[in-house]
């Protein structure tokens, strides 16, 4: 079921072939062949987009159950030798996939070598869709989660800087009136994206809202927020995460605006209900650990 759930969750053959590391062409015969076995039609593949047919649907929750079923049995036989084993199933906005989530994980499987891992990244409404069918354990996010069926809990603090070509005017000042922002095109994530979220509110809040900006392009990832600053086509807010290779070699500077730190938390997510176990439980208390909290301060929350 395992590459019927990945056609279904990328809607796209060829990216579920990206993401299970096999040909397109194998992704096809093994849809073929299970549609042959079940006698009925899983996917319409009539449009530009792959949609799941009625029956796909159905079989999506009892693909989506039996996951449930297996990650319960990997948790209870992974108890019978105290050692963290199983599969470990993670969701990442993009700037935590990218820039965060990779040293992350080099300690954590360092530490726990039976764990095999898997991590779809997309934007913070995608994960969170993706942790309420169960397709994902555990998401870590940017943005605040718009669904009342998640706990949250802060696992790292991040900066949202903006960033201008070294060319730019701006280079080498102190730093820029706020009124100045609603002068200047400006790159911003795509719609959906927890960065954009967190950019949009506070900039609101100081008076500078979407219908007075310069928005000039939307775009779906950091990478290519800096990138397109890189190449003079706007400036951009980022994650302080993600610039430290484009400051060094000088191809982006920081840009203070007078009054305005913006300052977020990124977040670790699950369904609400009973706190995971086995190996999700293991990576949640990791995550936890990297951003240390006086004991009695941490304030788990949930979205009621």
């Amino acid at each position: 079921m395992t590459v019927f759930r990945a056609v279904a969750e990328q809607a796209s053959f060829r990216k579920a072939s990206e993401f299970l590391h096999l040909s397109q062409p194998a992704v096809s015969q093994h849809i073929h062949a299970l549609e042959e076995e079940l006698g009925c039609r899983l996917f319409d593949r009539s449009g530009t987009r792959t949609s799941l047919t009625p029956a796909g649907r159905l079989l999506l929750k009892y693909a989506e159950r039996s996951v449930r079923v297996l990650d319960e049995a990997r948790a209870a036989l992974s108890k019978l030798d105290g050692e963290v084993s199983g599969e470990l199933r993670l969701g990442a906005s993009t700037t935590v996939a990218q820039y965060i989530l990779p040293r992350m994980l080099g300690v954590f499987l360092k530490d726990n070598p039976k764990v095999t891992l898997s991590v779809v990244s997309g934007n913070t409404e995608e994960i969170v869709a993706l942790l309420l069918r169960d397709s994902v354990m555990l998401g870590m996010i940017e943005g605040p989660p718009r669904s009342k069926e998640v706990h949250v809990e802060k696992f790292l603090d991040d900066r949202m800087v903006l960033i201008a070509p070294a060319s730019h005017e701006w280079s080498g000042m102190g730093s820029v009136p706020l009124s100045a922002l609603a002068e200047v095109p400006l790159l911003l994530r795509e719609q959906g994206s927890g960065s954009r979220h967190v950019v949009e509110q506070a900039l609101k809040k100081i008076g500078l809202s979407a219908n007075k900006l310069q928005i000039r392009m939307a775009l779906d990832s950091t990478e290519a927020i800096v990138s397109g600053v890189e190449a003079g086509l706007g400036l951009g807010f980022v994650s302080q995460w993600a610039i430290g290779k484009a400051v060094r070699l000088g191809t982006v500077v920081p840009i203070r605006v007078e009054g305005f730190e913006l300052h977020r938390d990124l977040t670790l997510i699950r369904r609400l209900g009973p706190a995971p176990e086995g190996v999700a439980a293991a990576f949640q208390r990791f995550a936890l650990a990297q951003n240390p909290v006086p004991s009695g301060k941490r304030k788990p929350h949930s979205r009621r």
